[in-house]
């Protein structure tokens, strides 16, 4: 017998189904565009979470010089590159993370570009075997001072402010190890600052301060991600953890002629 309202019962009881699928489809593609947002990290960390960090002009954005040398354009055209041109002094660094290499106007000198991997991690491999200390504005002539001597990347006196820090102290108070967050958006917290002292390597201090801080991320419901160089032995100490190479990404520095 025909439907009273011009159906049939399997089409009826197909539509559950079909709007299941629908959402599922939807779910994915709006993960796939959270995922795509990681091409240009720092636009959107300073557009989001970081946002009262940012010193703005048109479709450019970059950190206080104190915070960090990073900035971003929503797109590298000549535009974007010209608003970035009123963000940056004379003779100043700034260092761009894109998904392919930069066409960068004749206004600008490229003075290092290379591709690092981006990694991030989906699911940890194992628990955070210490509970690191706490570091905060107190500490940071010490931070500065271990940077300095393990150059894990930019390390400012102001840095401090985009995420939280955690350490690991010898027996005689000496920071000796550390590792915080840099770039962070609404789904997204990055692992930087990974060092531990010449002296007192191979001792896992870096392993367990990033499956720590990867802990802390995670619970705080967003997906950690880091960069490394491609022959960069912390690569598979970050692998044991958890993370995987996401994307290769190219490290523009730039400063004006």
């Amino acid at each position: 017998m025909p439907s009273l309202c011009g159906r049939s019962e399997m089409a009826l009881a197909d539509e559950p189904l079909r709007s299941i699928k629908t959402e599922t489809q939807q779910e994915k593609g709006f993960a796939q565009r959270m995922l795509e947002s990681l091409d240009n990290p720092i636009w959107f960390s300073l557009t989001t979470e970081h946002r009262l960090l940012a010193r703005s002009h048109g479709r450019a954005r970059r950190y206080s010089p104190d915070v960090s040398p990073l900035a971003a354009m929503l797109h590298p055209t000549n535009d974007g590159f010209a608003d970035l041109q009123r963000l940056v002094g004379p003779g100043e660094q700034v260092a761009l993370f894109t998904a392919s290499p930069l066409d960068v106007p004749v206004e600008w000198q490229v003075d290092r570009a290379r591709w690092i991997d981006q990694m991030i991690c989906d699911a940890l491999l194992a628990r955070p075997p210490v509970a690191p200390l706490p570091l905060g504005t107190t500490d940071v002539p010490e931070m500065l001072e271990l940077t300095a001597a393990t150059e894990p990347g930019p390390f400012l006196p102001q840095t401090i402010r985009m995420g939280s820090y955690y350490g690991i102290r010898a027996s005689d108070g000496r920071l000796v190890a550390m590792a915080g967050e840099r770039l962070q958006s609404t789904a997204f917290a990055e692992i930087s600052a990974v060092c531990t002292h010449p002296q007192f390597r191979g001792r896992g201090y870096a392993q367990a301060l990033t499956t720590f801080l990867a802990t802390q991320i995670q619970a705080a419901g967003k997906i950690p991600f880091l960069h490394v160089k491609s022959e960069n032995s912390a690569k598979m100490v970050y692998q044991k953890i958890g993370f995987r190479v996401r994307a290769a990404i190219y490290l523009t520095v730039i400063s004006l002629r």
